[in-house]
């Protein structure tokens, strides 16, 4: 959340995007994940189960922290990453999957290890100019310290 926060501010200016937005969106997108834990497609939950628990917590936490304006923003901003409602939320889901290889990257260099799936799985999906570069640099990077060609 934090390096995605930091992807975030260092972007270069795009037309049409609200960067303090996507500094927000950022900090709030796996905010349930702090009650509900990290729901992966291998935990077998559906996607509509996963939605209704995190959905549920985030409203838990929305009331704890009393409510008013500042937890509807925060439902709002959580809401437009999940249902990828504007060219923000594209942005920083590209920033997710950029900041999971890049993690990816650290591990194999930290441990020695490959760790193709996490690249496999977000092939293509990248859904701006800006995470398509940033995801072909680090993957050109891998493909460098592995001996891959480009």
């Amino acid at each position: 959340m934090y390096r995605m926060a930091l992807m975030a501010l260092i972007a270069e200016d795009l037309p049409g995007v609200n960067r303090e937005r996507c500094i927000k969106i950022a900090i709030v997108h796996d905010i349930a994940e702090a009650i509900v834990g990290d729901i992966t497609p291998s935990d077998g939950i559906p996607k509509e189960e996963k939605s209704r628990r995190e959905q549920a917590a985030l409203n838990e936490m929305c009331e704890v922290i009393g409510g008013g304006s500042r937890a509807d923003e925060i439902k709002e901003l959580w809401a437009d990453y999940e249902n990828n409602a504007s060219i923000e939320a594209s942005l920083v889901k590209d920033f997710d999957k950029v900041e999971m290889i890049l993690q990816a990257l650290e591990y194999e260099m930290d441990h020695g290890k490959v760790l193709d799936e996490f690249f496999l799985s977000t092939a293509g999906k990248f859904q701006t100019d800006v995470g398509k570069r940033w995801a072909a640099e680090v993957t050109a990077r891998r493909n460098k310290r592995l001996g891959h060609q480009a």
